[in-house]
């Protein structure tokens, strides 16, 4: 007789597996380097037009993928707002995104290659504030919020909704360290994960924070919940972490000239559930790189949940449509620090919110608990 926790017939071999093999050890061919491009020196002209020509290592690269190696102080996006505004030209023809280089071709861009650089705006936007005094505050952000602007199309587009635009808004006085697009900003979390940041309030506040940061002094700990069950308790990766060079809103550990970063793994609880197994993990990172954590859950073979970057799947089959996530189930639960002013010791904590809770109750209706 089926075990009650067993998947219905027919899915009883469907395992993120698949998904996950799609991008696990698996980087997709990586394009020739190209050489970097220099411009002489020109005047900050939004007219002023810089013309090159494509290195023979270009060929057969799609234009606004070698531009982004060529020219690599430029996003992807901001090269492909380039072209689809018509600023760039390949032997004096309009570009297209997707045009194929034979290499030597005269590439010319108008205007300047950055956007003009955004100063941040206050927003009306709520805060949950867990601390603050004359120093600094402790944010404890949502899901869904960027900490700061980003790229975009207009100004609006990439200036409103931010916690730097809410953090405007509800204090006198922020730290200038960050600069215009990014004023108190210490530290950063991804924007579909949810948690405790710390906002410096002065510069002499932040540069200290920086250097704690920077010398490992400020405990981070996060939750998260993994697809699969995690074999040991305690995991230790230490595996460094570079930008993906096609995924390039992908960060990868395959290429050797990443920076360093350390994820320690604990786990909490193993779930078998009617909808796979899961593990929840509490993990504490030395460093803090972009994605670091999804990342390295990757490495292991067990991405976070609602990850579909790297390699959850985008639904759970059999699992209410409307209880499946439209987030990372990534919290950055625990913060704790010595006060870099006053030299108290600080320790604050953040419970799951209200989706990542809903969601856990749901899979654990019919699930066991293996320790």
């Amino acid at each position: 007789m089926p075990s009650k926790n067993m998947l219905p017939k027919g899915q009883r071999r469907r395992t993120v597996k698949p998904e996950y093999r799609a991008t696990r050890g698996v980087e997709e061919t990586i394009p020739p380097s190209v050489p970097v491009v220099e411009f002489d020196e020109v005047e900050e002209d939004s007219d002023a037009v810089r013309t090159f020509t494509a290195d023979p290592a270009a060929a057969n690269l799609r234009l606004d993928l070698y531009l982004a190696q060529a020219l690599p102080d430029i996003s992807r996006a901001r090269v492909q707002l380039l072209i689809e505004a018509g600023q760039v030209r390949v032997d004096g023809n309009p570009a297209k995104p997707k045009q194929k280089l034979h290499g030597g071709e005269s590439i010319e861009i108008e205007g300047s290659p950055q956007p003009a650089p955004l100063h941040a705006i206050p927003e009306d936007i709520p805060l949950d504030i867990l601390h603050e005094d004359k120093y600094l505050a402790v944010i404890n952000k949502p899901a869904g919020m960027m900490v700061h602007a980003g790229s975009g199309a207009t100004e609006d587009a990439r200036n409103r909704g931010t916690l730097v635009n809410a953090l405007l808004f509800h204090f006198a006085k922020l730290s200038d360290v960050g600069g215009d697009l990014r004023p108190g900003i210490v530290h950063r979390l991804d924007k579909l994960t949810s948690g405790l940041i710390l906002v410096a309030k002065d510069d002499s506040t932040h540069r200290k924070l920086g250097d704690m940061f920077s010398r490992r002094q400020v405990t981070k700990t996060y939750v998260a919940l993994l697809h699969g069950h995690v074999k040991k308790d305690d995991t230790t990766v230490s595996l460094p972490i570079a930008r993906d060079l096609i995924r390039r809103t992908r960060m990868t550990t395959r290429r050797a000239d990443g920076r360093t970063a350390v994820s320690h793994f604990h786990v909490l609880e193993r779930l078998t559930t009617a909808y796979g197994p899961f593990t929840m993990v509490e993990v504490r990172i030395e460093t803090g790189r972009t994605h670091q954590i999804r990342v390295h859950a990757q490495s292991l073979g067990h991405p976070v949940v609602g990850d579909t970057l790297y390699g959850a799947p985008h639904a759970i089959p059999g699992l209410d449509p409307a209880l499946n996530l439209e987030r990372n189930f990534l919290h950055a639960a625990h913060l704790s620090f010595t006060h870099p002013q006053t030299g108290k010791p600080m320790d604050l904590a953040s419970p799951l919110p209200v989706e990542l809770e809903s969601f856990l109750q749901a899979i654990r209706a019919n699930s066991s608990t293996i320790e």
